[in-house]
């Protein structure tokens, strides 16, 4: 999704940053991977908690669901370790227990973070939809998939700055299970940021989103559209920032309609003089999210209960009937 001068499907795009895979295409410039710059804290118990669904405001099923099984993102191989902060820690929790459900005219989707065991399975898709995009050469495709899991890796230790989403999906009746159908990036904040970013560049400190692809054969059935919906839901929940910004390169005219129409507005745009770079040119968007106005259940419940103790040692009648009023009003507004 994001910008790149690289085209990857109708509606994405690859991030500039793998440009640098067309110069690093030689033996003689690979390099190592450094576990030191894949930092996670070397904790293996967290508290275990349910999955909460994020669905869209139109679906009209449940918004919760039991999990087949309980996974932690601490509870990977370490990567060297620093010490998470208490807000990591929640910030973790809401990355391992966020599900974005849709169902498809054909089919369901459901997004939620990239796995380790999923990486080499998402490595491969971002591979060949680089490959596509700039007609490589199918003798560049190992040296090409290294690159892109070295950066997926470095990416990774980044969270919960930043995450690899995945979407898997499954046909109605179909007998082929489940299978991945794209793939989107999000940063959250300055050090979610990635240190080399494309142009226009957009505020660092602001959620990102970027390298966005659709698998070729489930192209045009609106996953990229889910990918971002999933990936502007998640944010509402990670950031308290409601400004949201993409890349879309200019020639891509299918991708860009659908910023349009999701609500990204252009607020920049490359120089001409970017072709010099041997770059495509692109604009950068920018979309406000809404403020969320949803009173939850529990949150309903944590209210009235603390209302219901304040009435109950409130003897005061005048006390007592302004806190009734409070409590009505509370009811009327979730309703």
């Amino acid at each position: 999704m994001a910008a790149a001068a690289l085209k990857l499907s109708p509606c994405s795009d690859l991030q500039p940053q793998y440009q640098r895979f067309r110069t690093e295409l030689k033996p003689t410039k690979v390099q190592s991977f450094n576990s030191s710059r894949n930092p996670l804290l070397p904790l293996r118990k967290l508290h275990r908690h349910g999955f909460k669904c994020c669905l869209p405001s139109s679906s009209s099923s449940t918004n919760c669901i039991a999990p087949t099984h309980y996974f932690s993102f601490l509870d990977e191989p370490l990567r060297g370790s620093r010490v998470l902060t208490n807000e990591e820690l929640e910030k973790f929790k809401t990355l391992e227990s966020f599900v974005y459900l849709q169902q498809l005219e054909s089919g369901s989707l459901w997004v939620r973070v990239m796995r380790t065991e999923e990486m080499d399975l998402t490595v491969g898709l971002l591979a060949l939809s680089f490959a596509e995009s700039v007609f490589m050469s199918l003798q560049y495709e190992a040296l090409l998939r290294f690159f892109v899991k070295q950066y997926l890796m470095e990416r990774r230790a980044s969270m919960p700055h930043a995450v690899t989403l995945v979407g898997f999906y499954r046909e109605d009746g179909g007998k082929r299970g489940e299978q991945l159908a794209g793939t989107v990036e999000v940063c959250f904040d300055k050090r979610g940021a990635n240190a080399s970013p494309p142009t226009p560049t957009a505020p660092k400190n602001s959620p990102y989103i970027c390298n966005m692809t659709v698998t070729k054969e489930l192209r045009r059935r609106g996953i990229g559209w889910h990918l971002l919906k999933a990936s502007e839901e998640l944010i509402s929940r990670m950031t308290s920032s409601k400004e949201v910004y993409l890349h879309c390169r200019m020639i891509d005219e299918a991708p860009f309609n659908m910023y349009i129409k999701a609500g990204y507005n252009v607020v920049q745009t490359d120089s001409i003089f970017i072709l010099l770079t041997l770059q495509r040119r692109k604009h950068l968007m920018c979309k406000k999210l809404p403020v969320s106005t949803s009173f939850s259940e529990s949150d309903m419940l944590e209210s009235v209960l603390l209302l219901v103790r304040k009435l109950h040692f409130s003897t005061h009648p005048k006390r007592h009937a302004l806190g009734l009023l409070h409590l009505h009003r509370k009811s009327v507004a979730v309703l």
